[in-house]
């Protein structure tokens, strides 16, 4: 029996940290770009849940969906709200309003979806903090934006050398189908 895995996404990047993750075990990954309702909700966990369940169930496909949130430790938020608050605040007012705490942490959830009802769901941290003077000039927060053990702003680092920090949940997914095949006796096939 083949399987072959999806990723729901349009975002390159998630791809190419995907695949980094699934080549280390010979596994290749299809990008999936349908449509699906985004809800609203307090955890990207509960929003990747939502679109890896219904899209699985939808097209009768194994699912991986993956989405990220940012909370920043003095303002508690803005959450799974991240894109909408960052179009709306731009980096010079994000500065300004930090006035001593100057941490927080992206929160990253992907969920693995089957349609036979088989979830599986991971979730980590990863530590920022943001920097007192804009740098860069890629994005709006990306430029104040940095790894909590780095010099430079999202905006002056490029994707490739951030991969390894956003492809954790990829990993264990991984992991977890290649036990899934293994009890199995299942070829899982990803392309």
């Amino acid at each position: 029996m083949r399987k072959i895995i999806y990723l729901l996404t349009k975002n390159p990047w998630k791809i190419l940290a995907a695949k980094k993750s699934f080549s280390k075990y010979n596994l290749e990954l299809k990008m999936l770009d349908e449509k699906y309702e985004e809800i609203q909700a307090d955890t990207s966990l509960e929003i990747a849940r939502h679109a890896a369940v219904s899209v699985s169930k939808k097209l009768k496909l194994p699912v991986i969906r993956e989405d990220h949130s940012l909370f920043i430790n003095e303002l508690g938020f803005p959450g799974p709200y991240t894109k909408y608050i960052e179009s709306r605040l731009s980096a010079e007012k994000l500065i300004t309003l930090l006035k001593e705490d100057r941490k927080g942490y992206f929160e990253i959830a992907a969920v693995y979806a089957e349609p036979n009802g088989l979830i599986k769901e991971f979730v980590f941290r990863v530590p920022i903090k943001i920097s007192k003077v804009i740098r860069g000039t890629r994005g709006n927060w990306n430029r104040v934006l940095m790894l909590e053990n780095s010099s430079k702003t999202f905006a002056e680092s490029t994707e490739e050398e951030n991969l390894d920090v956003w492809n954790k949940n990829f990993e264990e997914i991984a992991k977890f189908l290649i036990q899934k095949n293994e009890k199995e006796n299942t070829i899982i096939y990803c392309t």
